[in-house]
């Protein structure tokens, strides 16, 4: 007759395994996170937000009266050329010495920069800069003997001309 082992069941062997897992995978999942976290954005959006606070309101007036000029501008990206044209409320083109376009990635500052345009015409702007495909804030500032005329920002995605 032979002897019978009776099964062992769930050890605290068991138990160590199972909870190692479980935190390993929670852990690793953390960390990954954050990697990508600290990675992707740089998280500054101001300087100083004391500062920026005490220069909003002024700030909003002086977009408010932009607005209300009616000063309005075309941005146009096609291949490697960037127009852009500028109108007044009455649709002739606006009296504007230099325009500088700010191209910013929404997450992410490595690939930003920004481009003065050469002036073509009167209210109309070109430069050659290759913009990569994606997403982008493009700050937009028209300015007529140092004085912003225009100060726009808008997103735009590079599908949107064709690129």
């Amino acid at each position: 007759m032979t002897a019978r082992t009776a099964p062992h069941g769930f050890t605290g062997r068991h138990m160590l395994v199972a909870m190692i897992s479980f935190f390993g995978v929670v852990i690793g999942v953390n960390v990954t996170m954050a990697w990508y976290a600290s990675s992707s954005w740089s998280g500054l959006v101001v300087e100083n937000t004391y500062v920026a606070s005490q220069e909003f309101n002024a700030k909003a007036a002086a977009m408010k009266a932009l607005a209300a000029s009616g000063v309005a501008g075309t941005l146009s990206i096609r291949g490697n050329e960037i127009d852009y044209a500028i109108r007044n409320k009455d649709g002739l083109p606006a009296d504007v010495d230099d325009v500088t376009l700010s191209f910013r990635r929404p997450v992410g500052d490595h690939e930003d920069f920004q481009v003065p345009l050469s002036k073509v015409a009167s209210g109309h702007f070109k430069v050659r800069h290759e913009v990569r495909k994606g997403d982008w804030i493009v700050e937009i500032v028209s300015r007529k003997a140092g004085a912003v005329v225009m100060h726009e920002a808008r997103r735009l995605d590079t599908a949107e001309f064709g690129q």
